[in-house]
Order: structure tokens, then sequence, then C-alpha cells
């Protein structure tokens, strides 16, 4: 079954994957922004049509009448600079460069590990998942002061990396993350905070309020 629609359509057109944290990330920013967009649901089983719109067949695929692109990070950055609303990227050129640098080094030191438990868990063995669950436990407990001093990540503002994250942190549970309160009071108060945004919301797929209810529930005021 193809997934390419040819209804006629002036703005943005979203084809994501129903549970992929990057394509949430993206759905999380439009929302955020108040972009009015058409969102395409598209499964693993229908990503080779996507072939037709970037090389690749990858989700997230953005299409606007100027544009299309690919990637999470560069389909985020553009639309922050298209639609100059509700702005998530700083606009001072240092402060933009030291976002951009985080978010890099959340997608090496972070995104790897869950990258690995996402994708295609029940091909993974044992120790692998042992690993990679340490690993990110590590890094979640070892950076916790950094949520105890901002509403946001590093920021008095919501921000750009926020909208990376949170998708993500949306999925440690299922991850069987173990994250203890005790060690890590910071990170759940956050997880709480950004949970409970309007738009984070109205960001999740039918799929995501299923899967993730019960994460949901557990951090909803």
């Amino acid at each position: 079954m193809s997934v390419m629609d040819k209804t006629p359509f002036h703005g943005v057109t979203l084809y994501s994957h129903p549970n992929d944290h990057y394509s949430h990330s993206v759905r999380f920013l439009l929302a955020e922004k108040k972009i009015q967009y058409r969102l395409i649901l598209v499964d693993e089983l229908d990503e080779e049509d996507l072939t037709q719109l970037n090389p690749y067949g990858s989700l997230p695929t953005l299409v606007d009448p100027q544009i299309k692109l690919f990637k999470a990070s560069i389909i985020n950055e553009y639309l922050d600079e298209r639609y100059r609303q509700n702005r998530l990227y700083a606009d001072s050129p240092a402060e933009k460069a030291e976002q951009r640098q985080f978010l890099w080094r959340i997608e090496q030191d972070w995104f790897k590990w869950a990258d690995i438990l996402l994708r295609h868990p029940d091909t993974l063995d044992q120790q692998q998942q042992s690993v990679a669950k340490r690993e990110l436990a590590d890094i979640l407990s070892s950076l916790n002061p950094l949520f105890q001093h901002y509403p946001y990540f590093m920021s008095e503002q919501f921000s750009i990396i926020d909208c990376i994250l949170a998708p993500m942190l949306l999925r440690l549970w299922y991850m069987k993350i173990d994250i203890s309160p005790k060690h890590a009071k910071g990170l759940l108060l956050y997880c709480q905070r950004v949970f409970n945004r309007d738009s984070f919301r109205q960001s999740l797929t039918t799929f995501e309020q299923t899967r993730y209810s019960e994460t949901l529930k557990q951090f909803n005021r």
C-alpha cells in the first residue's frame, strides 16, 4: 500500500512513524509552535514508499512548499527558523551553538543507548540489553543535578533541547530503565513538568497514548 498522499495541500506535511522518538520530537515542536500541518503516519512496512520523497526512505520526512527534509534535527531547526513564533533556538550565535552542542552530545551519549533498546528489541541478546540499560541509567543518574537547578534543561525557558529530550524520556519505563526517585528526583520532576505541557499531550499519536498510558498517568498532576 502506498503512503503517498496526492491530495493538494499547501502547508507543512509531516510523514511520521507512530512510535519513534525522533518523529515525536518534530510533532512536539510543531505543537509547541502552534504550526498547522498535515500528519501522515507511516509504519515500517510502508517506509520504502518514502524513497519518492527522500533517498533513504527514512522517518520523519517533512514536505513544505519550499523544501523536502528528512532528518529530525534538520527538520526541527528549519521549522524554528521558518516559523518565527515561540522560538526554541536561541537568537544569539554563541547560545545557539551551545544548544547545538548539547543536542549533539545527547544524540551521541543518550540516544545511542536508547536506540539500541527501542529498535528491534526482540533481536537483542540479554548482554546487549543489560549493557545499554546500565549505561543509559548511569548517564541519567549522573546528570540528575542538571535537572534540579532549572525548570527546563539547563534553562529557565523551554527550548529545542526539551523538544528533543522529552520524547526519549517518555520511553524510559518501556525500556525498563530503573529510575530511582531517591537518586533522580530532579529528572522525575522535569518529566512531570514537560509531560504535562499541552503541546506534549497534543503531540502524541493514538499509539503512543495507549503504549505509554501508565507512564503518563504516573506523571499526571
